[in-house]
């Protein structure tokens, strides 16, 4: 029995408005939004209560999704600063192919975005940096060279 795909990478965010605004200008399509609760969200998650808000986001090839999740209850629990850097432990980062880099962290600029180091050259391949979104997630963005 092997995996078929992956289907999503979850992430859970105060400002739902915010985060989808910064990933669909970063060039993902809003698949949807939708209120989640019930017996089954507890069941899966483990909590009791659950009742949150989710959008999925893809990308524009399809392969690809985020889900971003709101929780109304029960309450957020913040895991910390949101400015902490890369080598702390646990997911650190979602990573994006891209076509012109310095234009996409022009345009998340507006979202919030900043630079977590700055646009590196790695030998003749790719240029590639980080940079940290709403809710402080980091997302990597590459360009490929030639």
């Amino acid at each position: 029995m092997a995996i078929l795909r992956m289907d999503n990478v979850g992430i859970v965010v105060e400002d739902m408005d915010a985060a989808v605004a910064f990933f669909v200008e970063l060039g993902m399509e809003l698949e949807g939004r939708a209120e989640i609760e019930g017996p089954f969200a507890d069941q899966c998650t483990g909590l009791n209560g659950v009742r949150c808000e989710i959008a999925m986001v893809r990308t524009p090839d399809g392969h690809s999704r985020l889900e971003l999740a709101k929780y109304r209850s029960p309450a957020v629990i913040s895991a910390g600063p949101r400015d902490r850097p890369h080598n702390i432990v646990g997911t650190h980062r979602v990573m994006f192919a891209v076509d012109d880099i310095e234009d996409t962290v022009a345009r998340l600029r507006a979202h919030g975005g900043e630079l977590v180091g700055e646009i590196a050259r790695f030998e003749d391949s790719y240029l590639l940096c980080y940079l940290r979104g709403p809710e402080g997630i980091i997302v990597g963005l590459a360009e490929q060279l030639g």
